[in-house]
């Protein structure tokens, strides 16, 4: 889907003659102009296909049919010379790719893919200065064979960058790549590293004293971190709601979690999935440390004790998701601590906040594989959080592996078991 990835900000400060008209035209309007201007300029084959994906995109979005384009695009030509003039005069002479409004090309681009967006901001300087200006977001994860060498061309025209995703599946980037992001992309605010095989703390470095403005970083299965450069990071980028340190077993020690609790009050989402160093002393300071905590994942830290699930109940009072797969340590104490986080809240909320009540706490818990718990303990704790679910299509409370709790069930499904049962033993 064209235009998926990529969102455009047009800046007030962008004025032209056609500013006025060009904005209050419709989708068919956008069409036509960029279909007459690819007919007219689009002679050589990169700006054919070029012009073919900014018309495609166009069509899609209007959802006009084939017939009434040619119909409008074949008044557009006769009502002016041949070049581009509009019957009545509602838009100026076009006869070249810079002569396009600025805020008609942004309108244009938004409903494109992002490397049609890069392709556009080649045609000229007009058309990538104002790109440059625009583009906001951006994805470079299709490329496939030369993100490294693309990053380096584009980040210093990129510059007003808030979102950039550089997701591979075979390890491309390197470290020289991300030092010239945090060079010239001070706006940034969203990055995806994830499996960047290749980057060495020089990455984060540089990230820390470019980008102070990051609230959401994915580095997951970037082993080569140390917890050192991740610790630096984060006494600079304070802003950071939502990390992604799935797989980074170097870089999530108990020490780089100390940091993060120290320096990072505002964490929302912590991914900590199979980094197995991390052990109560760690999340423990993550549960003082930010108490705005929302989800954490703790998946195969299996050092950690009922000791972290204390303090994550009766700490982060907004904690609405946690994974505890694989934490064989974690026995019916954590469960009850949860549970009675739930009683202990309650008492604690307004009345104005009580018709909210059910909507608060726990809404998904994955304690699969944690065989030292029992059905009563896990029961307490899915009858205080109605959120939590083990009927089928709704499945939140996750238990798979731990068959001593098959009986474990949510209300709706205990509701559900009851009719069943009334249908099958009608009463005489």
């Amino acid at each position: 889907m064209w235009g998926t990835a990529l969102r455009m900000q047009l800046k007030s400060q962008i004025s032209s003659p056609y500013a006025s008209s060009a904005l209050r035209l419709g989708p068919i309007y956008i069409v036509i102009i960029i279909t007459f201007i690819g007919s007219c300029l689009a002679e050589d084959s990169r700006l054919c296909f070029l012009k073919d994906n900014l018309v495609f995109g166009t069509m899609e979005m209007v959802g006009q049919g084939g017939e009434e384009l040619e119909f409008c695009f074949e008044r557009l030509v006769m009502g002016g010379d041949g070049r581009g003039g509009m019957d009545g005069g509602g838009v100026g002479v076009i006869t070249e790719w810079k002569d396009v409004p600025m805020e008609l090309l942004l309108r244009i681009v938004a409903l494109v893919d992002d490397r049609t967006v890069i392709m556009a901001s080649g045609v000229c300087s007009g058309w990538r200065d104002a790109i440059c200006l625009g583009l906001t977001h951006l994805s470079l994860s299709w490329c496939k064979n030369n993100m490294n060498n693309l990053v380096l061309s584009l980040a210093p025209k990129f510059t007003k960058l808030q979102a950039l995703t550089l997701r591979q599946d075979k390890p491309q980037l390197e470290d020289k790549a991300v030092e010239i992001i945090a060079n010239y992309c001070h706006d940034l605010q969203d990055l995806d590293l994830s499996k960047s095989f290749k980057l060495s703390d020089s990455s984060l470095y540089a990230l820390a004293h470019g980008c102070p403005n990051l609230t959401k970083l994915n580095i997951s299965g970037c082993t080569a971190f140390s917890d050192a450069a991740l610790a630096h990071l984060t006494s600079f980028c304070r802003r950071l709601k939502i990390l992604n340190l799935c797989g980074c077993g170097k870089a999530a020690s108990n020490r780089a979690l100390q940091a993060i609790g120290r320096n990072c009050s505002q964490l929302q989402s912590l991914n900590l999935g199979w980094c197995e160093d991390v052990s109560d002393a760690g999340v423990m300071s993550l549960a003082y440390g930010c108490p705005d905590l929302r989800a954490l994942d703790l998946c195969g830290c299996v050092h950690i004790t009922d000791e972290s699930v204390i303090a994550l109940a009766n700490r982060c009072l907004h904690l609405r998701s946690l994974g505890l797969y694989f934490c064989q340590n974690i026995t019916d104490k954590a469960m009850y601590s949860l549970a009675q986080s739930r009683v202990k809240n309650k008492h604690e909320m307004w009345e104005s906040m009580k018709s909210r009540y059910s909507e608060e706490g726990l809404m998904n818990l994955n304690i699969s594989q944690c065989t030292a718990l029992t059905p009563p303990a896990v029961q307490a704790v899915c009858d205080s959080f109605p959120a939590l679910h083990t009927c089928p299509g709704r499945h939140s409370l996750i238990i798979s592996g731990c068959l001593s709790l098959t009986s474990v069930h949510c209300a709706c499904g205990v509701q559900a078991h009851r009719t069943a049962s009334q249908l099958s033993h009608p009463a005489h």
